[in-house]
């Protein structure tokens, strides 16, 4: 058996430590018989040499994502149309916030990794999401679908 050390025991550092949390018999074989900690580390996988008998270099848990609303409005993917109602937009699984002027009212949610809300990836489209048109392109605000309040 070999000795156990910091480098034997290290965990990719994009994946969190407890994705690496799996009963040595439930682990599925992420590399090759011999396989050091580093290379199985850069292919994404955890290493653990702790137990003999069982995959060393192993597949991760998947990370749990959940949907939110950004709450930076310069994010915002449109999923609307102009004079869209709250109730059309959340009819379609989209978040509304008829604030503030000049961005999207109705946008697609955010998938963030659980107990990271600030780490925002990419929104959440069922139909593939539009590409946003470059803000100094844009040329009324009917290009973003939202609406413009009336003085």
């Amino acid at each position: 058996m070999s000795k156990l050390t910091a480098s034997n025991l290290g965990f990719l550092s994009s994946t969190a430590k407890c994705q690496c949390k799996i009963a040595p018999r439930e682990r599925k074989n992420c590399g090759h018989p011999g396989i050091s900690a580093a290379d199985c580390r850069k292919a994404g996988c955890c290493f653990n040499a702790s137990v003999p008998g069982v995959p060393w270099c192993f597949t991760a848990k998947p990370k749990k994502v959940k949907k939110v609303c950004p709450a930076d409005s310069r994010i915002r993917v449109n999923c609307g149309y102009p004079g869209i109602t709250a109730k059309e937009c959340t009819s379609r699984k989209c978040c509304f916030r008829a604030h503030p002027a000049g961005v999207p009212w109705c946008f697609y949610h955010r998938t963030v990794e659980e107990g990271n809300i600030s780490q925002e990836t990419l929104p959440v489209c069922p139909h593939g999401c539009p590409a946003a048109p470059k803000q100094d392109k844009l040329s009324s605000p009917s290009q973003w679908g939202f609406r413009v309040p009336r003085a």
